[in-house]
């Protein structure tokens, strides 16, 4: 019998409604996984509400307790890793040991937040007047709303809840329609936990019904969203009606850059892992590589004989694998019709460029096209797939410049072991992030922030956390 997973409202699983309830199959297979809820209108407002009800005493919870509870969560995914890498794994595609290493960095990140509870800081200023001072404290906005994206379902549920909650906010989730069991059984571990009711709610459905609900609800104080640039900007027209904060993390074209000075080996594993890694469907993945043409021939090849070793299908037939299938068939034909542009337009395909040949499975074959120009649409648009596009420059300055030529600006990376090269490409690119002669991938402690179409405000370190807080500033008279 097909599971039937329940939204979890005030501290309780409510009973769902089978005839609208969503159907999740396993993007590797088409097997059908399980089915979950679809929240009615009635569910989305009850559970706001149960948040702001439940947020006055949450937030008169000393932050150390609240501390207590965060931890409590991260102990009980850290008992559950296996079976839980095993849902992300059937249900989102991503190859298993993927899934193992976000089931963990969700724990770590959990406890990581868990310890801001005595670092939370306001300030003391300086006045004006004799025998005043000025005091700014934080303090927390009230109801939050988290709406996931499909890529990294269960590591985004963390991002969101550890620090809304340590803050002394309350949390409404809505996790992706393509990958909800995972923040379900999320939801069923937190039920064994003492949190106090409506501190976490998560509801399902799609985001044309029950995220727009959330993100149009008076009762909502912030919305952390991640995901494509169009859904991000409806919910700030949608959220611009009450006024409500946003923030948003939303797509990227980040450029590579490998200077002829470069250590090629490196720069083409660095490379081809932030390529391929979760089948190439994430935001700060390398999207687009500056090669100086010293060292274009000798690096393109590297980069050719590491994609075309990488092995893909199945995820839960073989452990052994690179990457796994894309997430659906949007995505598929997204990305098949981006290369056949590419071809079009003049760039040649010397790895790949096809659908996979697979009996079931949303699979493409890792991908490598060479001869682009900046005016082509695979170096401007967000593939989202394992397809890595190559343009010869001639100069670093070309290399930035190409790469501040973008609507996006969340991550960026350079090759170099020329020190002022590679200061001065901090100093110009235009981008949240840069990585230096690594792969992209951030740190908890960091802050994950992008510019211009990437999104607004961040997460992640002390910054990340204080997105989560409001300011409140006491002008005392005294003596």
């Amino acid at each position: 019998m097909t599971t039937l997973y329940e939204n979890f409202i005030d501290g309780r699983f409510v009973p769902a409604d089978p005839a609208t309830a969503i159907d999740v199959h396993n993007p590797a297979s088409h097997v059908l996984l399980a089915r979950t809820a679809s929240a009615t209108p009635d569910e989305v407002n009850a559970a706001v509400d149960a948040a702001r009800r439940a947020q006055p005493a949450w937030e008169r919870t000393p932050a150390i307790q609240r501390a207590g509870h965060l931890r409590a969560i991260a102990t009980k995914v850290r008992q559950n890793k296996e079976r839980l890498a095993e849902i992300i794994t059937r249900e989102q595609g991503k190859i298993l040991g993927l899934a193992l290493v976000e089931v963990d960095f969700t724990a770590d990140y959990i406890d990581y937040m868990a310890e801001w509870a005595r670092r939370i800081e306001g300030e003391v200023l300086t006045s004006d007047r004799a025998g005043e001072s000025i005091f700014l404290m934080r303090r927390p906005i009230g109801v939050t709303v988290g709406i996931l994206p499909w890529n990294f379902p269960f590591f985004l549920i963390a991002r969101k809840m550890a620090p809304a909650l340590i803050t002394g906010n309350t949390i409404v989730v809505k996790p992706s329609e393509e990958t909800p069991i995972n923040a379900f059984e999320f939801a069923r571990l937190v039920a064994e936990t003492e949190l106090p009711a409506g501190v976490f709610n998560l509801v399902g459905g799609r985001g044309a019904d029950v995220g727009a609900a959330l993100c149009s609800h008076p009762d909502v104080g912030l919305i952390s969203f991640t995901g494509s640039v169009q859904t991000g900007s409806t919910i700030m027209q949608v959220a611009g009606r009450n006024l409500t904060r946003v923030n948003l993390e939303l797509g990227g074209k980040a450029p590579a850059i490998v200077l002829a000075s470069a250590d090629l080996d490196l720069a083409a594993k660095a490379v081809v892992d932030s390529r391929i890694i979760n089948t190439g469907q994430v935001c700060n993945c390398a999207e687009r590589v500056y090669v100086e043409r010293a060292v274009a021939d000798e690096f393109t090849e590297k980069l050719r004989v590491r994609m075309a070793a990488t092995r893909y299908g199945d995820p839960m037939v073989d452990a052994d694998l690179n990457m796994g299938p894309m997430v659906n068939q949007i995505g598929l034909d997204k990305v098949a019709a981006m290369v056949s542009r590419a071809r079009e337009q003049g760039a040649e395909v010397i790895l790949g460029g096809r659908k996979a040949d697979r009996p079931a499975g949303f699979h493409y074959e890792p991908t490598l096209i060479t001869g682009c120009t900046a005016d082509m649409e695979i170096m401007r648009k967000e593939i989202f797939g394992p397809v890595l596009p190559v343009q010869v420059v001639d100069s670093l300055d070309e290399a930035i410049a190409l790469s501040n030529d973008s609507e996006y600006g969340l991550t960026s990376s350079i090759f170099t072991q020329d020190l002022n090269a590679a200061m001065r490409a901090c100093r110009d690119l235009r981008f949240g992030e840069t990585y230096v002669n690594r792969e992209h991938f951030e740190a908890m402690q960091g802050f994950h922030a992008g510019s211009r179409k990437s999104g607004i405000g961040g997460a992640d370190g002390k910054h990340g956390l204080y997105e989560y807080t409001e300011t409140h500033v006491v002008y005392m008279q005294h003596g």
